[in-house]
């Protein structure tokens, strides 16, 4: 007797559609870092060629983060307009463009634009990103959201560890920038050759932050904000100053610095993937939360304080704690909402004042560092920050 196959069952060649279209999505991920990161190891090169203080080298990391929140809503209309296939094929071409432009100059102009345009490329294709998880894997969601997350983390953390040894090889900081658009064009290459693996020709973009009403007036939704923007904020000051406070005040050669942040963020990638295993799908996330708080602020306080002395500990703790923390924030919208539709509102709210928070927050260590010569007091008040953040933790209260 023959039996009808289940057509629920997959076939080998639907897993090795998946496999490839998850290929795509986590190099196409790992394009949206490198930027950012690959400044922080150079950023006593940049600081002496420019002639810029710290406030100043900071805008190179400020600008295309700003860039990255004001551009979400073009992102969103780039998706209704071209799709989720075309739109982050766009996203990842001006990533592509504005990262080899780097190389044309040393000029401040130059670096600021090219900075600033990176961001947009990056907003592009980083809001898009997740609703091309929701499309193509819902089956999959959480795991493939942890691994389009370690696609971020890693990027930077390869960006990071290689630019300083790239700059020595081309005798080029802006050359050492530049060489990341050959990254960026793998990703073009591997995302339009997965088109098929995809299935995302006839799929639109999501509608957006922009197009509807934010929940200024919930007290839920500041809480998730205030806890998503110090996340986002305490990121990219890691990305921004962990590797130049290494180097000045650890006594580090730049690329050992840049090593170490290496090590911190590839730390954090695993992080990402095992924290959320080892809690499992609670909805009550605030002992996690609280825990990997902890391990954050520890880490900033000893690099504030004893950067030369048990520097490892600090950069263990770190990339447990805010690997961890970074993934368990990215869940609270979800865990304190009552449906999809308030959940969606909570997580504009936190993406757009959070990515406000994260483009002022380097600077603000940069001033700090002119002000003071050094990054005690700066690290100092990260370190405190970041304590304060079991206030808002404490009083989350589920949504069953």
């Amino acid at each position: 007797m023959t039996t009808l196959r289940d057509r629920s069952t997959p076939t080998t060649k639907d897993r090795a559609a998946l496999a490839v279209a998850t290929m795509a999505l986590f190099v196409a991920a790992a394009n949206l870092r490198p930027a950012i990161a690959a400044v922080s190891p150079l950023v006593d090169r940049i600081r002496l060629d420019l002639g810029l203080s710290s406030t100043g080298v900071a805008l190179l990391t400020t600008v295309p983060t700003l860039a990255m929140g004001l551009c979400a809503p073009l992102a969103a209309a780039i998706g209704r307009r071209f799709g989720l296939q075309r739109g982050v094929l766009i996203g990842l071409v001006v990533v592509t463009i504005a990262t080899a432009a780097r190389g044309f100059g040393t000029a401040t102009w130059l670096q600021l634009s090219c900075a600033a345009v990176v961001g947009a490329g990056i907003a592009i294709a980083q809001t898009l990103l997740p609703a091309v998880v929701k499309s193509r894997f819902a089956e999959r969601a959480g795991l493939v959201t942890g691994i389009y997350t370690a696609g971020l983390g890693l990027g930077g953390a390869v960006a990071a560890g290689i630019s300083a040894p790239l700059a020595d090889a081309l005798d080029s900081w802006a050359g050492a920038l530049a060489s990341w658009a050959v990254l960026a064009v793998a990703g073009i290459l591997l995302w339009s050759a997965a088109r098929s693996a995809l299935r995302l020709d006839d799929v639109s973009g999501p509608q957006g932050p922009a197009t509807k009403g934010l929940p200024l007036r919930s007290a839920t939704a500041w809480q998730i904000t205030v806890l998503a923007a110090l996340n986002s904020a305490l990121y990219y000051c890691e990305l921004a100053w962990v590797a130049p406070l290494l180097h000045d005040a650890g006594g580090y050669r730049e690329a050992y610095a840049g090593f170490l942040l290496t090590a911190m963020i590839s730390i954090q990638v695993v992080a990402m993937l095992a924290v959320p295993a080892l809690l499992g799908e609670r909805r009550d996330k605030r002992i996690g939360l609280a825990l990997t708080t902890v391990l954050t602020a520890v880490g900033f306080l000893g690099l504030a304080l004893s950067p030369a002395t048990a520097t490892w500990l600090w950069i263990v703790a770190l990339g447990i704690g805010h690997g961890g923390l970074f993934t368990l924030v990215l869940t609270v919208p979800v865990s304190m909402s009552r449906d999809v539709a308030e959940a969606g509102r909570y997580s504009a709210m936190a993406f757009f004042v959070g990515y406000a928070a994260a483009a002022v927050a380097p600077v603000l260590v940069g001033a700090l560092r002119d002000e003071t010569g050094n990054f005690r007091l700066a690290f100092g008040l990260l370190g405190g920050a970041t304590v304060l953040l079991l206030v808002p933790i404490a009083g989350m209260v589920r949504r069953d």
